[in-house]
């Protein structure tokens, strides 16, 4: 609006510029009758590429005199007639701006019609906005897509309850000729970095289909209504593309539980929810579309998600366990140059607790570890630094410590590692180091033979 305004305002001083001289026009033929009516007295001629700009002043009969100004095309007689008629001349030096004095009215027409286009487009563009405010967020990816279940790992019980979406996708008639009814949608719930938009997109390339993706947040507006006709659009481009996955990130955003919002409980995120609830189980059909949505907080979710004919398969993604987490360090491993004293087996006993994006970020951070070193291949001990880096911080190289604190520290830390040896159910000793790493002046560390769930008092 303001660089209309500002256009607007540059096209009326443009013309006034161009015709505030306050002065009356005359053409060729009335200048050339008022000299030879002894009218004019004096003059002052400017000239330029093609002719003169004359200005003087203009006498009446009755004594009363008006300033004109005139354009003259090149004449040679114009001077020999001004000397005969005894009119005084001035002459100065030539503007460059004469000629865009004669065409000032046509450029002012050109401004305002490139101001009234301008207006035009704007407002068309504006009308443009408000509707794509109302259209989906989400982005479609390609059927074709490269991930599969061969790049999962460590959740093989989720695997197995999503193959079966796999299979509907890929032969719908197996399970309707028996009149069985897929989930329409699924829900993963499960810690961050467990692999569960991993899961969603091995679906989608697994079954070869359109994988539309959108988050939770992408829903919910200040705006009333945008959220709720954005769900509705997401389900309307699904059903154009089916059969296709929907695959809702971080559900919880648009999916807590109704009637902790303002203004009665009738706020925008309840109204995108209950048009989301509609989509799921509603009078239209959803057939061949497919929902998946992840969160990390499924007792926020409101209860009518979760009910049957809705979210009504629900799987855990939890946390891998130590085949797993082997599993999942060989597939980030596999374009990393290991060396022959890696032990993927020990890496994997030593990262308890550990998710898949965890694990992921442990074997880049042992890659780059080895990179700075100049190393051409990724050794046990940029594994160690990048799994003590992930724990417990960088290495305080630089704090002073006195040699009697790190003889204390010392003597701390060899108690730790005397009982772990002598203790007959404790974990077997790993490492023990005095190196100040985050807040910790030192550390022993045991890695456990196997994952344990529970302890026993001898533990």
């Amino acid at each position: 609006m303001a660089t209309s305004l500002v256009l607007v305002a540059v096209a009326i001083l443009a013309y006034r510029s161009f015709n505030a001289t306050g002065s009356q026009r005359l053409d060729q033929s009335s200048f050339y009758d008022a000299v030879t009516e002894g009218r004019v007295k004096e003059v002052t001629i400017v000239p330029d590429a093609i002719g003169f700009e004359i200005r003087g002043t203009l006498h009446s009969h009755d004594t009363s005199a008006k300033r004109f100004t005139t354009y003259v095309l090149a004449d040679r007689n114009l001077t020999r007639i001004l000397s005969e008629e005894r009119v005084s001349v001035k002459a100065e030096a030539p503007r460059r701006g004469s000629v865009l004095r004669l065409l000032g009215p046509w450029i002012f027409l050109v401004i305002f019609g490139a101001v009234f286009v301008f207006f035009m487009r704007r407002m068309q563009q504006g009308g443009g906005q408000v509707l794509s405010l109302r259209r989906s967020r989400a982005k479609l990816s390609s059927p074709n897509g490269k991930i599969t279940f061969k790049d999962v790992a460590g959740v093989e019980e989720a695997k197995q309850e999503l193959q079966e979406v796999v299979e509907f996708l890929e032969e719908p008639d197996k399970f309707q000729n028996l009149g069985g009814k897929i989930p329409t949608g699924v829900l993963l719930m499960g810690p961050p970095g467990t692999g569960k938009t991993l899961l969603a997109r091995a679906v989608a390339g697994e079954a070869g289909v359109p994988f539309f993706s959108v988050s939770g947040s992408d829903f919910v507006e200040m705006f009333v209504g945008i959220g709720a006709s954005r769900v509705r659009d997401l389900f309307e481009q699904g059903r154009k593309n089916a059969p296709c996955i929907v695959f809702v990130d971080e559900l919880d955003a648009v999916g807590r539980q109704r009637g902790a919002g303002v203004g009665g409980g009738h706020d925008e995120r309840e109204q995108t929810l209950n048009q989301l609830l509609v989509e799921l189980d509603g009078f239209e059909s959803n057939d061949g579309v497919i929902v998946l949505a992840a969160t990390n907080r499924p007792d926020v979710l409101d209860p009518a998600l979760l009910r049957p004919g809705r979210f009504d398969r629900q799987i855990v993604v939890d946390r891998p366990d130590v085949h797993g987490r082997e599993e999942i360090i060989r597939i980030h491993a596999r374009k990393v140059p290991l060396n022959v004293d890696v032990e993927l087996g020990l890496v994997a006993r030593g990262t308890p607790g550990f998710s898949g994006a965890e694990l992921a970020n442990l074997v880049n951070e042992a890659a780059l570890n080895a990179a700075g070193q100049c190393r051409e291949t990724v050794t046990r001990a940029d594994f160690e630094h990048a799994k003590d880096k992930g724990l417990m911080g960088s290495a305080r190289r630089s704090l002073v410590v006195s040699e009697e604190e790190r003889r204390a520290m010392a003597y701390h830390q060899a108690g730790h590692a005397l009982l772990a040896h002598l203790l007959p159910e404790a974990d077997p000793l790993h490492k023990v180091t005095i190196l100040p790493r985050g807040r910790a002046l030192g550390t022993t560390q045991q890695i456990p033979a196997e994952d344990r769930h529970t302890a026993s008092r001898p533990y």
